[in-house]
């Protein structure tokens, strides 16, 4: 299952309409997460029976369509569910526990409560009491290529610059490439965003500390306004704006690197880093975050899925301390950034980290190679994962496109 999505343009009362539906699925999933806490043995079929219930108190939750209001009470129930996991986890701090939501900012429908222009694929009408109407769809991808019944549940999402609809398709997403007979290695870092076991360093953009200087202008505008004015709601949207823009730089990065990492490779291997336990350090938690490590590896996994290839999570233990070339351990500090080994081998560390990773990787799927020659017997000429032109084309846009795959 992947998921479309287009800017949605309407009109201002349908505007207001689809805001409306947002704060009943916002009413709908609180008032199950309020059952859930004040009854024991509450499962997730009890919560679909409080929709019922909700719809016969309270004429505008009755507006809503029924299926919108069974997905917000999924909603519910997935966090419920969430904390139970973590709790026979036995994860350590915080288990998640269940918190009213503040600020939703989407719809969801299921099979009923909307209709597609079948004539077009361009407009969408929603037929619920909420008075959304007919909406137009902007975006680049054609519903044409799917078929009306492959298209499971539409959603309406509110963002700083306008309003989306996003398209969740039960298909599978499947491209046949040729084989490269490459294999690789990646260790991210903070000062470059990654570096293969070829020694090519992928530069770190740093979106967010670039953005940084505007974003303290705009807060501090906002912060000067006064609370209820129209002035603080549009200083409020155009730092929401600023903030999306980051996102969506950060995201595009990540997947533009992903897919050129995965076309030209058959075997990638990646740590298994735990992001957010690294972030609990205070020092490096800001540009950890920036970096956007774990979204890359999101993207990694879903073109190897798209593509056929494999992708290869690894322990991060001692990748950078071990020498790639005689596997003794070699302490050293972060301020280190060269591996000098007695054995001979120096280098740099990052890159003796990927070639750890690389070993280590092959060994999980069924293949050792004791040393980088043998690496480069066994798979041809090294490959560079630069990003080339020609593949940037290939990529999917942001908006019309994929968005993200489940």
């Amino acid at each position: 299952m992947f998921v479309l999505e287009f800017k949605v343009k309407a009109k201002t009362t349908q505007y207001q309409a689809i805001d409306e539906a947002i704060r009943t699925t916002q009413f709908v999933r609180n008032k199950c997460i309020r059952y859930w806490m004040d009854n024991q043995g509450v499962n997730k079929y009890a919560l679909n029976k409080l929709c019922k219930q909700l719809a016969e108190e309270f004429s505008w939750a009755k507006e809503l369509n029924s299926m919108a209001r069974q997905s917000a009470a999924e909603r519910a129930w997935s966090s419920i569910s969430r904390f139970y996991d973590n709790c026979k986890k036995g994860i350590n701090g915080k288990k998640g526990y269940p918190q009213f939501q503040k600020n939703n900012r989407s719809v969801e429908y299921k099979t009923s409560g909307w209709k597609l222009d079948l004539n077009t694929r361009k407009h969408i009408t929603f037929t619920d009491q909420k008075g959304i109407g007919r909406v137009k769809l902007i975006g680049t991808r054609d519903l044409h290529f799917y078929h009306p019944d492959e298209i499971k549940r539409v959603r309406l999402v509110r963002r700083a610059d306008g309003y989306y609809c996003q398209f969740l398709i039960n298909t599978e997403v499947k491209e046949q490439l040729e084989p490269t007979k490459k294999t690789i290695g990646l260790d991210v870092g903070l000062e470059s965003f990654y570096t293969d076991s070829d020694g090519h360093k992928e530069p770190n953009p740093r979106f967010f500390r670039e953005g940084e200087q505007k974003l303290k202008q705009l807060q501090r505008r906002l912060s000067r306004k006064q609370k209820g004015s129209s002035n603080r709601k549009k200083a409020r949207q155009k730092l929401g704006k600023a903030h999306l823009r980051i996102s969506r730089q950060r995201k595009e990065h990540a997947l533009r690197l992903a897919r050129c990492v995965i076309t030209s490779n058959d075997v990638v291997a990646y740590e298994n880093l735990k992001v957010s336990n690294m972030t609990k350090n205070h020092c490096l938690a800001k540009s950890i975050s920036d970096v956007g490590w774990y979204q890359f590896r999101v993207w990694l996994e879903y073109f190897a899925q798209k593509f056929g290839k494999v992708a290869v999570a690894v322990p991060p233990q001692y990748t950078s301390q071990q020498c790639s070339n005689c596997g003794r351990i070699v302490k050293k500090s972060l301020s280190t950034r060269t591996h000098a080994c007695a054995c001979g081998a120096n280098l740099d560390r990052d890159e003796n980290a990927a070639i750890n990773i690389l070993r280590s990787g092959l060994s999980t799927v069924g293949r050792t190679v004791t040393s980088r020659l043998d690496l480069v017997n066994a798979c041809g000429d090294s490959t560079s994962t630069s990003v080339a032109p020609e593949q940037l084309g290939q990529v999917e846009s942001s908006a019309g496109n994929v968005v993200s795959s489940s």
